[in-house]
């Protein structure tokens, strides 16, 4: 078996090619029902943020399996193989288990050190085994990968005061405006990446704000959080009345198509009215034909890079600590995966004993006679359940501490000559 991840980032796609990749949390049973059809592939996890998609796979043909995921973004996303080709990149076994761990850890993130990331990744766990994608090896690694990300932000100070998408997008705003103070300031959305649009707007002294969302329950529960500020709620059905009143709108909803184009802002703009539009969300919010009008400035994901780019250089050495605890990380891992290859003798030592004792026992009790009471009978048979777990349990745990290869090897071939095993086809 082997493991493999095929995707692309924000390193690798610009967002609207992301946006047409993008998989929404609703669509992914069906996505790794389909991606489990295929025949070369045996469990699958899917990671979808606004930076990233990523299809991790278990495979026993890694050049088929790769294959297979290429195929499936193709259909999901529209885009001729070859033109989606340019933009994945595919990692298989010892590379694609160090990058989950990074991932995990803020490390491959737009914002190095984020903390949001870490949720997602024990998110697409979650949903993996819902759906029956994760199962023994992809369980074992998302749950090693979580393990690191914890260990990073624990062990580290990478992750203190990082700043998020949505904090950089803040950032972004305040050196763009002159006085935030005074902009009348709209969030679209009010799911976690608006929460903290929020909080950070006000930290930067943002006293006009007005939370839109399809319910107003959501938003309501959102401008709680913050209760010494005063902060407007609105329907989504009244956007453009709010737009239309604002210098400053930030975007981050789960729709899947823009819901502010050219034209809608037409209608509502005053001629010469400034207006700032910071679009977070992937797929985008905005359609990118806003720019056309000369008065109004727009930004998606991808214009956030300049504004990361000192948050980088502040924590290459807290990044550096980070990457020792991840190696330490990946060798917990492959010591586990090394250890698969026991699996197939002590299963089969296990089996031949157990045969062993269940033809022994029945000898005995047919022997003993009808007489011999069924309490009696659970007791004997608790008894060589006993001897036989007692027996086999320090060879097993022997062999898996074996971390050297060829000795565990020379152990397995001893086993399987000393009790004429036939371990049959093992791990490799």
């Amino acid at each position: 078996m082997n493991i493999a991840v095929v995707g692309l980032s924000h390193r690798t796609a610009p967002v609207e090619v992301r946006e047409k990749l993008s998989i929404p949390e609703p669509q992914t049973e069906s996505a790794i029902a389909h991606l489990l059809s295929y025949p070369h592939i045996q469990e699958v996890a899917i990671l979808s943020t606004c930076n990233r998609l990523e299809i991790y796979i278990v495979t026993e043909e890694s050049e088929q399996g790769v294959r297979e995921v290429s195929q499936f973004l193709s259909e999901h996303s529209k885009i001729p193989t070859p033109l989606l080709r340019q933009h994945l990149f595919v990692l298989l076994h010892q590379d694609a288990v160090m990058h989950l761990m990074r991932v995990a850890a803020g490390l491959d993130s737009l914002v190095l050190g984020e903390g949001q990331i870490l949720a997602q990744v024990k998110n697409t766990h979650k949903l993996g085994q819902q759906y029956n994608g994760i199962k023994t090896i992809l369980n074992r690694l998302f749950k090693q990968a979580i393990t690191a990300g914890k260990r990073v932000r624990t062990e580290t100070s990478i992750g203190t005061g990082a700043v998020s998408i949505s904090s950089a997008a803040v950032e972004l705003a305040h050196m763009k405006v002159e006085n935030l103070a005074a902009c009348r300031v709209a969030i679209l959305g009010a799911g976690k990446m608006s929460r903290l649009l929020v909080q950070h707007l006000v930290s930067k002294g943002a006293a006009k704000i007005c939370i839109l969302n399809r319910s107003v329950g959501r938003a309501q529960e959102l401008a709680q959080q913050f209760p010494e500020h005063n902060i407007q709620i609105c329907l989504l059905s009244e956007m453009m009345t709010v737009i239309s009143e604002c210098d400053l709108v930030f975007t981050s909803t789960s729709a899947t198509d823009p819901i502010l184009d050219r034209a809608k802002l037409e209608l509502v703009l005053e001629p010469n009215r400034g207006l700032m539009l910071i679009d977070i969300s992937v797929p985008r919010n905005v359609h990118a034909d806003v720019n056309e009008l000369a008065n109004v400035q727009a930004f998606n994901v991808d214009d956030l890079k300049a504004v990361v780019a000192q948050n980088h250089e502040s924590r290459r050495k807290m990044a550096q600590e980070a990457e020792g605890i991840l190696e330490q990380e990946v060798e917990a891992f492959d010591v586990w995966w090394r250890s698969l290859e026991t699996v197939s003798t002590i299963s089969c030592l296990r089996n031949k004993i157990e045969t062993i004792r269940e033809q022994e026992l029945e000898k005995a009790l047919s022997r003993l006679g009808s007489e011999f009471g069924d309490k009696h009978q659970e007791v004997i048979e608790a008894l060589t359940r006993g001897i036989v777990n007692k027996i086999l349990h320090d060879p097993m745990v022997q062999l898996r501490a074996q971390q050297d290869v060829e000795a565990r090897r020379r152990c397995m071939q001893a086993l399987q000559m000393l009790f004429n095993l036939d371990a049959g086809e093992q791990f490799s």
